[in-house]
Formats: C-alpha cells, structure tokens, sequence
C-alpha cells in the first residue's frame, strides 16, 4: 500500500511522467497522422473488448510519457484531434450513448466529453450546459473546432444553474453525464497562486453538497429507465464513493449498475483503486499508465416510482 501511494504521489508531482491520449476527430478524420502514431508507436485505447465500444472512436496513446503538439482554434477549419487524459474516456464510454437518444451534459465545459460523445454516436439532441460563463465560451470554441454545422442544429448550449436542469427539463433525457465540479487534484498541486489554492482548501469541503445537488437535479431530468453517470478528477473518497452513497440512500428510484467489467477490460491500459462499489472505478496514476484520477460512477433510474 506505501509503494502505491507513493508511486501515486510520484506521478501525480511530475509532470515529466504525464501522458497525453490523442482522439481523433471522426467529422475531419486524420489519415495521415493517424499512419504516422503508428509508425511512432502509438497503440489504439481499449485495445480489449468493452462491452461498449463504438468503432467511430478512435484514440491514440504512447506507452511513453509525449505530447502531441495542440492545433490552434480557426474559425471555420475543424481540428483533426483533441488532447486528453485517456481516462475521461470512461465516463463517456460508461454511458452507452446510442444514435438518436437524447443526452445531457450537466457540467460540459470544457467540452472534451461532449466532443467524446459526438464521437460515440449520432445522438438525436445533446444538450450542453455550463454556469460558469468564462469556462462557457471555452465550451462554445470547443464545440465550434470539432463539430461540423449539420451536427449543431442537435445541439443545445445553455448557462443554467445546474441544480435547476432538473425543474427545467424535467424527464427529458435517455442519458445524463453529470462531471462535476471536484477539488481537482493535479491541479490544485500545481497552483501558482497560494490565494487560490487556499480558496480551493476551503471550497472542498462544500464540494460534496454542490456534488449532491447537482446529481440530484440530474435525476429529475432523467427519464425513467435511463442512465446517469457522475464523475470526477479527484481522489477524494467524500467527492466520490460519499457522494454516490448518499445518493443511493436518499433516491429510492436510483439502482446501481455493475461496472467491474470496464476495470477488467481496461487493465492493460490503466491502474484501478479499489473503491468498495460495484458501480464505482476509480483510475489512479501509476508509472507508465499515468491517467487519472478519474472516479466513474454508473446508476440507472427504475420506471417504477
């Protein structure tokens, strides 16, 4: 246990250790570089069988420590691929997104699992929401460099609250990713401004209520028999395993579902924590496989009340 927290730690404070996955883009498909990752070595991500996975996902990763150069955005020219730490794949891929569902992304900013989801599938309405207005226009220049203009009239982008979505859009969506705002490990660790990071120490403890609330909403706007998967970029086991605990206790409708396969299937290409949940994965770094943390939590809403 002391070696695998301190590898964690080691990987977490060097970022000479950190990994870059790279996702291609399916609407400006790159078939020149994609020849070129591998003649440089790159591998595909999930190279078992997920019992989800979409063929028009393809995503890229060196088993060494390198980063693709990042495409500037350009006003009517998609990017030909996205940078992303190759576990914030595993909630998009958890959801099970399938052509013409509808699906919400709660916390969307700032747009790399909206573009994930677009993807995975042909949805018939994806509904971005950001309340944060800075990291809203992140969210827009994202969608604007990836996402083709047929593909815009199915998208929504709103700047709701999201503990209103669900009183809003009440019972609307097949599908809701719920990425919430969490204390954010590898960045809080890298924080140049000591006023900010003692902001954050003291916003982690109101993290867990914020968390709640916005499931919470989530839930209302889930139809009956649909999805929901919460997620987050911590370790935090109050942010995370709590958080989902409390929310299985409190939510009668809400009824775990099984993921320990996705772990299974995935264990080549990452670490796993236990988390004591069925329906719970939590990705450490580790040495050579430096993705995370991401927590992935997977619930189905019954259509019984």
């Amino acid at each position: 246990m002391t070696e695998t927290v301190g590898m964690l730690w080691y990987v977490l404070t060097s970022p000479s250790c950190w990994q870059h996955a790279v996702l291609l883009n399916r609407f400006n498909y790159p078939f020149e570089l994609e020849k070129d990752l591998h003649l440089k070595g790159y591998h595909t991500l999930f190279q078992g069988s997920l019992p989800y996975y979409p063929k028009s996902m393809k995503c890229y990763l060196s088993r060494i420590p390198s980063r693709m150069p990042s495409e500037r955005h350009q006003i009517g020219n998609l990017k030909k691929y996205y940078l992303l730490n190759a576990a914030s794949l595993l909630p998009v891929l958890a959801l099970e997104l399938r052509d013409e569902e509808k699906v919400l992304d709660l916390c969307a900013a700032p747009g790399g699992k909206s573009v994930a989801l677009l993807q995975c599938a042909h949805p018939g309405y994806l509904h971005c929401n950001e309340y944060d207005s800075l990291r809203l226009k992140w969210l827009l220049q994202t969608l604007e460099s990836f996402i083709p203009q047929p593909f815009v009239n199915v998208i929504k982008v709103s700047e709701l609250d999201g503990r209103e979505m669900g009183d809003v859009q009440p019972e609307t969506f097949d599908k809701v990713l719920v990425d919430a705002p969490c204390s954010n490990d590898r960045s809080w660790l890298f924080s140049s401004d000591s006023q900010k990071a003692a902001c954050r120490i003291s916003q982690r403890r109101n993290l867990p209520v914020l968390q709640i609330e916005l499931l919470r909403s989530a839930i209302k706007a889930l139809r009956p028999g649909g999805l929901l998967v919460y997620s987050t970029c911590t370790l935090s086991k109050a942010e995370n395993q709590d958080v989902i605990s409390e929310i299985l206790n409190s939510c009668s409708n809400m009824i775990p579902v099984d993921i320990k396969e996705m772990a299974r299937t995935c264990s080549q290409d990452f670490t796993f924590a236990p988390t004591g949940q069925d329906c719970g994965l939590l990705v450490i770094p580790d040495e050579g496989k430096a993705w995370g943390p991401m927590y992935v939590a997977k619930l189905k809403k019954s259509r019984t009340r």
